[in-house]
This record gives structure tokens, C-alpha cells and sequence, in this order.
């Protein structure tokens, strides 16, 4: 008989990059591996566009209200399961009220984060309801669990002052999916591409002052593509913004020469677990990252990307990519073997798989 799996979530399948990449790439392996999976998601297509725009309160409010609902049925059929994998939390306030019920519930209990989330974190559009959240709820939740899923050092550093039972889990790319689906490379253009979201694209302007110049140096030899806010320009480097879709995606990411991750140095920043640089990787374009956090762990400068942490850096490696396409493969194909042996999911798929056993055997 399969043991049975409840993953705690926001957001339904294939909607969040966390949840992808996380968790959901690997509910096939687990189902072969004797494990039936199920996924309890509180916001529908309908209901996400209403929660993250502005205003909506009494929309807001009954959002709210059926998401108890939902967790309520949760904790009363908590009982049919072996394990109850929580990722982030039960909730989108600052209520443990859902985790602690789960605990004391026969089901072992893994927690799977993968920011900061510790820190204070809210969406621009949810500012008015910053109150309702409670970072701090983080370690409460990891002393409940039975074990806790980090997606780096700086996660676990935090997650171990609260439990003993802390493994590190990277995130990860399907690279058996994660192949370029780029149709001509004899372009004479090159495209220097960034992908995120609207809550993201603060980092990308980090790197403006560089590209500027960047685009003085080159003209109309370089373009620049923004995948994930399709409102967002940038009048200055004449940027194209192109919205996430599921179905395009790997696409929209193939058509990008040089892949950039900017990030601050701060707290948040060093929670993050690399996936943009991941997906350039993954698809053989060569990578800048911001050396900030686990960027480091993942890119040995100049031999499988690259690190620029000063704008004249940012300027002289991109100007190199630029103008060296031999270079351009030669740094792409060492990321992608990379992000092969390190950070996919057939690096990880067992050792995950092993992991669940532990809390069940």
C-alpha cells in the first residue's frame, strides 16, 4: 500500500517557481517510489489575480475566509496521511493556528523553505494588510516539524537554531526539460535577458547603470528582454518585456544570449536559492550572478559564469560575452554540466526520495 503524502501550499500546480522547483518536479518520483501525493492549494486562478492586485479588501476577505475553510478540511482528514509537507506555510497571515494541529496529528511533518521568510516580506499590493503577517511565525513552525527542508546554508544556519533535523535541499532544474528551444544562434544581436516578476524587477534596475553603458558601447548590437512583467520598460535601454506564460517559457528564456541575476547584498538577498541563474545555466547561456549567497556556491567565476560585484566588473564581463560568442558557448556549456551534476533533479531525485523514507521506515 503507497504511503500518503499532503503537500501544504499556496498556489496551484505550476503557478509558483517556488512550488516548481521545490516540489512539484519531483511528485512522479515520488509516486514510483510508493508514495500517492496530493496537493491542497488555497488560491485558485480567479482568486490569485485578486489577492496580489491593489484594493480588493472585502474580496480579500472572503478569500481569507475560504482558505480557513480549506485548511479546516485539512486538519480534519490529517489523519489519513503519512507525511504532511508544508512549504512556507498553511497560511498567507501570521496564524501557527494550522502547523500545530498538523503536529499533533499522526503524519510526520517536513517543512520546505526556500527565502528568508523570516524577514518581513510583503507584495506592494498587500501593504494595508502587513499587519495581518507574522515573519517570526518561521521558527515556530520549524520546531514542530520532524524535519526541515533548507535550500542553502544561510536557511539552515537560521532553521538550526529551532531544530536538529535540518538537511539541505537546492533548489532544482528538470534538465531533461531544460533544453534550448532556440531555433537560429546566427543572430548578429545579442540578447542579454533577465527573468523575475513585478515584485522582483528592483533587482534587474540594479543593473542598469552598467547595461546603460552597456548600450552606448554597442548601440543596436544588443537588446534587452524582460520575461515575467510584460508592463515594464525601460526607456533607456529600450527593454522588451514579455509576460510569464507557462507554455512559452522555456522559449522566451532560449531566445536570451547572456543571462544576468543582479542581486542586493542583504539579508533577503542571501536567502535566495539561485533559480534564475539555475535556468540560464540550464539552458547553456552563460550567467552573471551577483556574488551574494549560495550565487557563489554556484558559479566558480569565469569558468562557469560569472560574478561581477562592482559596476565596472558587470560592464567588463558582459562587454567580453558580447563581443566573444566562442565564449559565450564554451561559459554556457559549463554551466549547464554544472547545474547537470550539482543542481538537477536527476542529481537529487533519489536522495529526496531517501529523505521521506527516514520519517517512514
Amino acid at each position: 500500500m503507497k504511503k500518503k503524502v499532503l503537500f501544504i501550499c499556496l498556489h496551484r500546480p505550476d503557478r509558483s517557481p517556488g512550488q516548481r522547483f521545490r516540489f512539484e518536479q519531483y511528485l512522479t518520483h515520488l509516486d514510483g517510489h510508493g508514495y500517492e501525493c496530493k496537493l491542497s492549494y488555497l488560491l485558485n486562478e480567479k482568486d490569485d489575480k485578486a489577492f496580489y492586485s491593489k484594493g480588493k479588501f472585502s474580496k480579500k476577505v472572503f478569500i481569507y475566509l475560504k482558505t480557513l475553510l480549506k485548511r479546516t478540511g485539512d486538519w480534519l482528514g490529517m489523519n489519513k496521511y503519512d507525511i504532511i509537507f508544508i512549504f512556507r506555510d498553511a497560511l498567507m497571515t501570521g496564524s501557527t493556528f494550522f502547523e500545530k494541529r498538523f503536529a499533533g496529528s499522526k503524519a510526520k511533518l517536513i517543512f520546505d523553505f526556500d527565502d528568508a521568510i523570516w524577514l518581513q516580506n510583503v507584495s506592494d499590493a498587500n501593504k494595508k494588510l502587513s499587519f495581518l503577517k507574522d515573519a517570526g511565525k518561521t521558527g515556530t513552525i520549524i520546531r514542530l516539524c520532524d524535519m526541515v527542508f533548507a535550500g542553502n546554508q544561510y536557511l539552515k544556519d537560521y532553521a538550526s537554531q529551532f531544530n536538529n533535523n535540518i538537511v539541505i535541499v537546492p533548489t532544482t532544474i528538470d534538465t531533461d526539460l531544460y533544453v534550448s528551444k532556440r531555433k537560429n544562434n546566427d543572430s548578429p544581436v545579442v540578447c542579454i535577458g533577465w527573468s523575475g516578476s513585478f515584485s522582483t524587477i528592483q533587482h534587474f534596475a540594479l543593473a542598469i547603470p552598467a547595461l546603460r553603458r552597456i548600450k552606448d558601447k554597442y548601440g543596436d548590437k544588443v537588446k534587452f528582454k524582460i520575461i515575467g512583467d510584460g508592463r515594464y520598460y525601460c526607456e533607456e535601454l529600450k527593454t522588451q518585456g514579455v509576460p510569464w506564460i507557462a507554455a512559452t517559457e522555456l522559449e522566451d528564456l532560449s531566445e536570451i544570449d547572456i543571462g544576468v541575476m543582479p542581486l542586493p547584498d542583504d539579508e533577503w538577498a542571501k536567502g535566495k536559492c539561485g533559480l534564475k541563474g539555475l535556468q540560464y545555466m540550464a539552458l547553456g547561456i552563460p550567467t552573471l550572478m551577483s556574488p551574494v549567497g549560495v550565487n557563489s556556491e554556484i558559479i566558480q567565476n569565469g569558468v562557469n559564469g560569472y560574478l561581477p560585484s562592482t559596476e565596472d566588473e558587470w560592464v567588463d564581463m558582459v562587454s567580453l560575452l558580447v563581443e566573444n560568442k566562442d565564449c559565450r558557448i564554451k561559459i554556457g556549456s559549463a554551466g549547464r554540466q554544472t547545474v547537470i551534476d550539482r543542481y538537477s533533479v536527476h542529481a537529487w531525485k533519489d536522495k529526496y526520495v531517501e529523505y521521506f523514507n527516514r520519517l517512514t521506515q
